[in-house]
């Protein structure tokens, strides 16, 4: 699947950030099935920068992978918010992926806008409930974003 949806604070890392440094790690992944969304990925991939838990949640722009999955290693280290003293330099089950600055949007589009669109009604994001960082988005969904801006 070439399209997802990263969900990120805006204050631990944002779509300025990822602007600014040009490239980033998005680590810290700590759900298994969002893990495995991060391992689906592939260099190349488009994603959505949705900022999360913050005044204004919503989608912020555009980024791409530029490293698929690879061990993530905030896990091993034990100064990490995301430290896991369970994983080993041997068996570490969290992954990251290396991501790059595409597109900055000029408004974020709201988590009630995008809930209003019907293209979008069956988007994980917008499913009561649904709390995954990272998700996959269709073809159809993505342009319905698009079609937003």
């Amino acid at each position: 699947m070439p399209y997802w949806l990263m969900k990120s604070e805006p204050d631990e890392f944002s779509i300025a950030n990822l602007q600014q440094l040009g490239t980033g790690r998005w680590d810290g992944v700590r759900n298994y099935q969002a893990r495995n969304f991060l391992r689906n990925m592939i260099e190349g991939d488009l994603f959505f920068f949705y900022h999360s838990s913050c005044a204004v949640p919503g989608i912020a722009g555009i980024g791409k992978i530029t490293r698929s999955a690879y061990q993530d290693p905030t896990a091993l280290d034990p100064d990490s918010p995301y430290y896991d003293a369970k994983a080993t330099t041997s068996k570490n089950p969290w992954d990251a992926v290396d991501v790059g600055f595409v597109e900055r949007f000029s408004v974020t589009l709201t988590l009630p806008q995008l809930k209003a669109q019907p293209a979008l009604s069956q988007m994980p994001l917008v499913k009561k409930g649904s709390r995954l960082s990272v998700m996959p988005v269709t073809e159809t969904e993505w342009q319905a974003v698009l079609s937003l801006l």
